[in-house]
């Protein structure tokens, strides 16, 4: 600790007790705490900006150098089976699709192949909002 021993602290320590007095010695001594924790706070903040800022810059470099990104497989167009498949028809929506009134369809559903009629399939409007 910069050369200092135990003697030349006991005899530093006597000439400000000599100095300042025994009354104010305490509250000096506080003081002096309490800068060296604010100046040692204040150290740390800063090396911790530094390294940050030398971490974003090692990552742009990073980024930088390797050129531009880009997909694994370049050629790869994900529209290309959009255009194949057949267009939207918005009279006959495929099934589980909500019109746009937000009436999802009603989806027929066969007990049995033969005993499926429209009076099974298709719910009146009042009892669906019975409760």
């Amino acid at each position: 600790m910069f050369g200092i021993g135990f003697p030349e602290l006991l005899l530093i320590f006597a000439l400000a007790l000599i100095v300042i007095g025994p009354k104010k010695l305490p509250d000096i001594a506080r003081a002096l705490g309490r800068g060296f924790t604010e100046f040692k706070r204040a150290t740390d903040e800063l090396k911790s900006s530094f390294d940050e800022e030398v971490r974003q810059a090692d990552i742009r470099d990073h980024v930088l150098g390797k050129g531009k990104l880009t997909p694994p497989d370049a050629s790869y167009d994900p529209y290309q089976d959009a255009e194949k498949a057949a267009p939207f028809d918005p009279d006959n929506p495929p099934d589980g699709v909500v019109t746009r009134e937000g009436v999802p369809p009603i989806v027929e559903v066969a007990k049995d192949s033969d005993s499926a009629t429209e009076a099974d399939t298709t719910d009146d409007d009042e009892s669906r909002h019975d409760g």
